[in-house]
């Protein structure tokens, strides 16, 4: 057991990696939530961007608008991967009219095993598993954020398909800009694929990981900047197998579910 000197020492990097983080997070707008995507060709580079960056809540508007970066140095922010047991959950300054407050996760996270996670859809169980050893802040983030409520009732509002095929969801909102008011930092090691059955994070550029996800239900191309937080089960698979059979609002590649998605409860299994 750590002793109470430790602890102190501890906090106390916790809260000087969390003042570097603000004022860099403060020089940018996060909310334009999933994935800048890279593609094999150029065009499809093009195309995935445009799939995955504008996620405001006009979508002509976003799609036009150019990706936020995705790289930040080390030196000005630090990742945390909570590998110590650790997680810097730092609040989110931006003031979004969008975001929810359900206060902020216990700095302190398990960091072995994993844990189930069960969405009960409008269209079907999505049963997941979170990957608390390689993982451990998101896993523990989206754990507490279930425990909360706070995807109860709250849309899937956006569907991908082509080089990009996945179902984003963990916005409140239903805009692309919602999310809690908190963010944390993002894990990658930068040899994270994204084949059928991941489970990632979404983001708007390292380290504004927040409640915003995507389930992928077909091979997708991506560059790794996203959080592989765990992955669906069989089940839950064919229930996005069947929303994506339903196909995209107006016929898009990029869009609303056809038919909408609500998430009505998600469930953490008991331990």
């Amino acid at each position: 057991m750590p002793t109470n000197k430790q602890r102190r020492q501890a906090a106390q990097k916790r809260l000087q990696r969390q003042l570097e983080r603000r004022e860099e997070l403060a020089k940018k707008r996060r909310r334009n939530l999933l994935v800048g995507v890279t593609v094999l060709a150029v065009v499809a580079v093009l195309s995935a961007v445009f799939l995955i960056t504008g996620l405001g809540g006009d979508d002509a508007e976003d799609t036009a608008a150019a990706p936020e970066s995705t790289s930040e140095s080390p030196e000005t922010t630090p990742v945390v991967d909570g590998s110590d047991g650790t997680c810097d959950f730092v609040p989110d300054t931006s003031g979004s009219a969008t975001l929810t407050d359900v206060g902020i996760p216990p700095a302190e996270v398990p960091t072995t095993a994993t844990t189930d996670l069960t969405l009960a859809t409008s269209a079907g169980d999505i049963g997941l598993t979170l990957d608390q050893a390689n993982a451990p802040c998101a896993s523990a983030s989206m754990a507490y954020l279930a425990q909360q409520g706070f995807f109860d009732g709250t849309p899937c509002h956006r569907l991908t398909s082509g080089g990009l095929s996945v179902l984003q969801c963990g916005d409140p909102s239903g805009t692309g800009t919602g999310g809690p008011t908190y963010d944390f930092p993002t894990q990658v090691t930068g040899s994270e694929t994204y084949p059928r059955g991941t489970l990632a994070m979404a983001n708007a550029g390292q380290g504004t990981d927040a409640s915003q996800f995507f389930l992928v239900f077909a091979d997708s191309q991506l560059q790794p900047d996203y959080t592989v937080v765990g992955t669906v089960d069989e089940a839950g698979l064919a229930t996005l197998d069947a929303i994506a059979a339903a196909g995209i609002a107006g016929g898009a590649s990029d869009g609303a579910p056809a038919t909408p998605v609500t998430i009505e409860s998600a469930t953490v299994a008991a331990p």
